[in-house]
């Protein structure tokens, strides 16, 4: 067993106030816990992993490749096939709150590597 205290996880933030921390970080699977300021989306991605996305506060959008959209509030979850292009946003005036699951591990530093 490894216990990662979220205070004491690596984090980085991508973009102003868009925090990410790494709360497991093995080949197999990884978790982030990711705050998104207020009104923030991240850009339409794709990455070769499975990936759920789980909301804890506050209220995400999830946009498919196909354009469909849907809303989280917290407890709701999206599932992103391995390549499928996907973005999430930030409905509200205040920070939401969420965690990604992401099957095989994704290296922590994506967001830093991806070229726009």
């Amino acid at each position: 067993m490894r216990v990662i205290h979220l205070k004491d996880a690596e984090k980085y933030e991508p973009e102003k106030g868009w925090l990410r921390a790494s709360v497991c970080d093995e080949q197999n699977i990884s978790v982030e816990y990711f705050v998104k300021p207020p009104r923030h989306s991240s850009p339409l991605h794709e990455h070769p992993h499975e990936q759920v996305c789980v909301v804890l506060k506050g209220k995400m959008f999830v946009r498919g490749g196909g354009g469909k959209e849907s809303a989280l509030e917290p407890g709701d979850a999206a599932y992103f096939e391995s390549s499928e292009p996907h973005s999430i946003s930030n409905a509200l005036d205040e920070e939401s709150i969420g965690i990604d699951i992401f099957v095989p591990g994704r290296s922590f530093d994506f967001w830093l590597k991806r070229k726009t």
